[in-house]
């Protein structure tokens, strides 16, 4: 693996900073191959993390990314510069509920705020192209939201909340089909129907 790759999840577990598990980010590397993904919107930019092993996947691959942390917005940016991917990767320093885009993409990633998953998904699904996909992370929230175990931090507890309703959500919404991996932390993949 690249040493710059290396660097980063070192950095993000020094820094407790909520990267993908290695077995989610390798099965959502896959799905992208398998399935000619090009253009990604990613809402959740972090350090860049992801973005990059996105775009690293194929070259023709771009990716608008959303971050509203000011020094994770910087660390991203400087570690998409280390890549020299400034011109396929586009951040967008901004809450992502501030953002409008008239763009539309194969494949919108969701690795956000958790308890906005929903609202999220409902402000971006017009920039999802016909058969376009959506890909949720953190649904199992390690093993929480399918627990039955009492979760003692009211916070924690708030999370798992808001998760489950929106696992319920995505499996009531019938403009997508939506299966569900217990891969990584937990990942939805939603793919939206053709009327």
């Amino acid at each position: 693996m690249d040493h710059r790759i290396e660097e980063m999840q070192i950095y993000a577990k020094e820094h407790h900073v909520p990267i993908m598990e290695l077995d989610g980010i390798a099965f959502v590397l896959n799905y992208i191959k398998e399935h000619h993904i090009k253009n990604i919107l990613e809402i959740g930019t972090a350090i860049g993390y992801s973005a990059i092993r996105m775009c690293l996947v194929d070259e023709d691959i771009t990716v608008t990314t959303i971050e509203r942390d000011p020094e994770r917005y910087a660390l991203a940016i400087e570690n998409i510069k280390k890549f020299a991917l400034e011109d396929r990767i586009h951040v967008l320093f901004q809450d992502a509920f501030d953002v409008e885009l008239d763009d539309m993409f194969d494949m919108i990633f969701i690795d956000a705020a958790k308890s906005q998953y929903i609202k999220f998904f409902e402000k971006f699904d017009k920039n999802l192209k016909k058969q376009g996909v959506v890909i949720s992370d953190n649904l199992d929230f390690h093993g929480m939201t399918h627990t039955k175990e009492p979760i003692l931090s009211r916070n924690v507890r708030g999370i798992v909340r808001k998760l489950n309703l929106y696992i319920d959500f995505l499996k009531e919404n019938k403009k997508y089909d939506t299966m569900f991996f217990h891969i990584g932390d937990g990942i939805g993949v939603s793919i939206k129907k053709v009327d």
